[in-house]
This record gives C-alpha cells, sequence and structure tokens, in this order.
C-alpha cells in the first residue's frame, strides 16, 4: 500500500509539473512563403516543447505553443528562420513567415582536368573572344559577308540557321534539366508519372523564367517553378481526358 501511495503521489507530481509547462499553450496556425511562393515541406519544431509539424502543399501548418517559445523553421533549399511567440501572434487568427531562398548554384561536370588550359591562355585566340556555338558559327558564316549574307536571306538560308540556333539551345536546356532532376524527383514530389516526364520536361524549357533559372544555375529558383509547373501540366493532362 505505501509503495502505491508513494506511485501516486509521483504521479501526480509529474501531472502537475506538466500542466504548469503547458499553462498558457494554444494552437497556432501559420502559412509560411518565400516572396509571394507558399512553401511545402518547412519543418517546424518548438524549442520549447520540441512539439514539430510540417507545412502543407499551401504552406500551412498548426503547432502548439506558448508565448516565449521559439518557433524554429527549416528547409534544404531556405535560410534557416527563428521566430518568438509573442501575445500578438497568439491572438492573431494567422501567422504568416517569410522566408529566404537559399542561392544555390548547379553543381558542373568536370570534362576536362586541365580546364584553366584553354585556346585564351595558350594565345590562339584573343582574350574575351565571343564564343560561338556550333549553330551559331554557322549563323555568323552565312551574315559576316554582304554578299553571301544577301544571298542567303533571300534563298531562306540563314532563317533557317538561326531556327537550328534555337533547337541547338532547347537541346542545352533539356541536357541541363535531365542532369538537375532524377526521375525520383519527378514521380514522388512532382506527381508526375514516368511515362510522362520527357513531355512535361518539353513544356519546362518552354518556359522563359523556368529557362532563365537553369542558365544562371540558380537550382533554388528551378526548384520552386517547376512545382509550379508540375501543377500547371497535370492540369492539362487531366483535361485531355
Amino acid at each position: 500500500m505505501k509503495t502505491n501511495k508513494t506511485l501516486l503521489i509521483f504521479f501526480l507530481w509529474i501531472t502537475q509539473i506538466s500542466f504548469g509547462q503547458t499553462t498558457g499553450a494554444k494552437e497556432i496556425l501559420g502559412q509560411i512563403f518565400e516572396q509571394s511562393t507558399s512553401v511545402e515541406g518547412v519543418n517546424i519544431i518548438n524549442n520549447e516543447t520540441q512539439v514539430t509539424a510540417v507545412s502543407d502543399a499551401s504552406g500551412m501548418f498548426s503547432i502548439v505553443a506558448k508565448e516565449g517559445d521559439v518557433l524554429v523553421f527549416s528547409s534544404v533549399n531556405l535560410e534557416p528562420f527563428k521566430r518568438r511567440i509573442t501575445i500578438e501572434d497568439l491572438k492573431s487568427n494567422l501567422l504568416q513567415i517569410k522566408m529566404v531562398a537559399k542561392e544555390i548554384e548547379l553543381k558542373e561536370v568536370v570534362v576536362n582536368e586541365n580546364a584553366n588550359i584553354n585556346a585564351e591562355n595558350l594565345g590562339i585566340i584573343p582574350a574575351g573572344q565571343k564564343k560561338y556555338t556550333p549553330a551559331e558559327r554557322k549563323v555568323y558564316t552565312a551574315t559576316s559577308t554582304p554578299g553571301d549574307a544577301l544571298l542567303n536571306a533571300i534563298s531562306g538560308r540563314t532563317s533557317m540557321l538561326k531556327k537550328e540556333v534555337q533547337v541547338e539551345k532547347k537541346e542545352a536546356l533539356f541536357r541541363k534539366i535531365e542532369y538537375l532532376f532524377d526521375e525520383k524527383y519527378y514521380t514522388e514530389r512532382l506527381k508526375i508519372s514516368a511515362e510522362d516526364i520527357k513531355g512535361f520536361q518539353l513544356y519546362c524549357i518552354e518556359d522563359s523564367e523556368f529557362a532563365v533559372s537553369l542558365n544562371s544555375k540558380n537550382k533554388t529558383m528551378s526548384m520552386f517553378l517547376i512545382t509550379e509547373l508540375a501543377g500547371k501540366y497535370l492540369k492539362i493532362l487531366e483535361n485531355e481526358k
């Protein structure tokens, strides 16, 4: 009996401590943004209670906290953010959290271990000279001489060569998007079926803003934009059924 009584007193003591720690706590509803875009998959943890939450597809989350608690927000693609909860936060209907994207450069594939040795360093061509792709070189050749330029313009050759330049640029973008995202990212994160991946990639590189993010090697922006494009593409597929 004495043992049972001791256990009962201990249980009541623990309960009282727990109650004291949670007094004033309230479930807070919030939404996370990066610029004007809501962010999914952000981890939120209450540093005081170790309670956790994750933002949904609309950037929404809910977590229990009280005045003075510190909420820590973290994501692979965003800078970490801390927010100390105030009375005003507890009274608010919606806590808006603004996070900042990390600037992450796309990894480069090293294809030449002597990368510092080039035509400029060897004095073969002047430093700073414009470098042409094969298709661009053809256009330059076809238009650099006045007589040839006129003939090529009349025959339609110049127009055809310029189209080749555009095709070449899209092929370069296609190689970049293939390198940047693997099949698992499309199927699990973006919900694009395996058989629709190629079509979706072609759809993405036609988007000018996404093309700029690929060419500037801004992986974070590419990831945000491709998520939006995936939603639009899935709606197109749905309407075609």
